[in-house]
């Protein structure tokens, strides 16, 4: 008998074929020819045994695992609130076109349109709280004048102030022009005007008084203390710069006790002030007009500037930032004395000054100048005990550099008052308490 046994893997199974006959036909175990394996090779009849442990492949194993099948999507229903944002945006969109081409084709071709208005404005108050500055201007302006003034062959505007009893306080220079025969216009802040003539004039300290023809209505201005005042206190100037009657401009005290020329516009006219520096805008037409306080109340009267160069026609140039005004203690008494006398008094101690002398200090001449002593016999200086050739070192503690510290040092108090002056006396330093006095004749020059 044949054997006709056929091995399968690892199991030998028997089989007989029945007599007389063919062998039965088994379903083929291998891929037909041309086809792929699992791996990607053409497989063959008879070609090589797979792999020892090939997962899949071969007859009797299961085939190779299939790819995951995608997930089924369920239907879903339509995004509600997504078209309804696209309609707004539509509707906007198409609302702004028909606007803006209703617009186009209906404006006026001249850009007029007779509809067109704007809102009317608010009502604002206009009070300020008095301590401001537009409180304080309030206050002060019905008391400022303008001054127009005429001469014979000069003219010319200024300040001034009212005070006490209608009068008018303002720069000597301002109506020096005037003369005996000039004409001088007082104009109220009311607008209204009135005639007005000198009442007294002093030169040395460049204070004028006048009195108008008509009774004066504008209010009287307080006048305050200025020896209270520092250096950084606000200040307020008011008066007529350049014809503008007014005029309000406001600053601080930048310096005090600053030794100044002023007036001298008119000739030889001109005196030496111990003066107030200020910040405030001062141009020429304020001469003569108040620098008033925080309160209101007058400290000084305004008097000159100082300028930096010339300008054209000789006129003199605008603030720099640097203007000057008379302590209102030393216009109180000049004032009071021009009204009560007609005259002011100048105060003296009586030495001459040696203007050669280039050391510290101020030393007194020693000769005769111009027929005067260099010291006054029976003079205030002669009785404390100064002599010919004296240096004088300080007044009152404050020191003097120069003839015009002392001078404006002097000017400034009042005739009785006594001052302390340190000197040096042949190489010794001394003290001596000095009363001032007053020239005896008031004089247009200076001292």
């Amino acid at each position: 008998m044949t054997d006709n046994t056929r091995s399968h893997g690892a199991s030998d199974r028997p089989e007989f074929l029945p007599a007389g006959g063919e062998p039965p036909q088994e379903p083929s175990q291998e891929p037909p020819a041309g086809l792929w394996g699992a791996y990607g090779q053409e497989t063959s009849p008879g070609g090589p045994p797979p792999p020892t442990g090939a997962y899949g492949m071969g007859p009797g194993w299961a085939p190779p695992p299939l790819y995951p099948a995608a997930p089924r999507r369920e239907p879903r229903g339509p995004n509600i609130a997504l078209y309804a944002a696209l309609a707004v945006v539509i509707a906007l969109v198409s609302g702004g076109a028909a606007s803006w081409g209703t617009y186009l084709l209906t404006r006026p071709a001249s850009g007029i349109d007779p509809d067109f208005s704007l809102r009317a404005p608010s009502k604002q108050p206009t009070a300020r709280p008095p301590e401001s500055v537009a409180g304080v201007a309030a206050k002060v302006l019905p008391s400022v004048v303008s001054l127009e003034v005429k001469g014979n062959s000069e003219a010319g505007t200024g300040s001034g102030f009212v005070i006490k009893g209608g009068y008018i306080v303002t720069n000597n220079h301002v109506v020096a022009v005037a003369g005996q025969v000039g004409e001088i216009r007082v104009r109220y802040n009311d607008r209204s005007s009135s005639g007005a003539r000198v009442v007294g004039r002093d030169p040395n300290s460049d204070i004028a008084v006048v009195k108008p023809d008509a009774p004066v209505r504008a209010p009287e201005l307080p006048l305050g203390n200025s020896d209270g005042a520092v250096v950084g206190d606000p200040v307020i100037a008011v008066g007529s710069p350049l014809g503008l009657s007014g005029t309000v401009t406001t600053g601080i005290i930048s310096s005090l006790n600053r030794p100044v020329e002023a007036g001298g516009s008119t000739g030889s006219d001109y005196a030496l002030i111990n003066a107030i520096q200020t910040d405030a805008a001062i141009n020429p037409g304020n001469s003569g007009g108040p620098l008033v306080n925080a309160s209101g109340e007058v400290i000084g009267v305004n008097s000159a500037i100082a300028t930096v160069g010339g300008s054209l026609l000789g006129q003199q140039s605008g603030s720099i930032g640097l203007g000057f005004a008379i302590p209102v203690n030393q216009v109180r008494r000049i004032a009071q004395e021009l009204i009560t006398t007609g005259s002011a008094r100048t105060s003296r101690i009586g030495i001459t000054i040696d203007q050669s002398y280039q050391g510290q200090g101020v030393r007194i001449a020693t000769e005769t100048t111009g027929g005067a002593e260099p010291v006054t016999p029976g003079g205030p200086a002669a009785k404390a005990g100064l002599r010919p050739g004296d240096v004088i070192l300080e007044v009152d503690g404050q020191p003097v550099g120069d003839s015009r510290e002392l001078i404006v040092n002097i000017r400034s108090r009042a005739p009785g008052d006594q001052v302390r002056i340190k000197f040096r006396h042949d190489g010794e330093v001394r003290t001596a308490t000095v009363t001032v006095g007053a020239a005896p004749v008031p004089s247009a020059q200076p001292s």
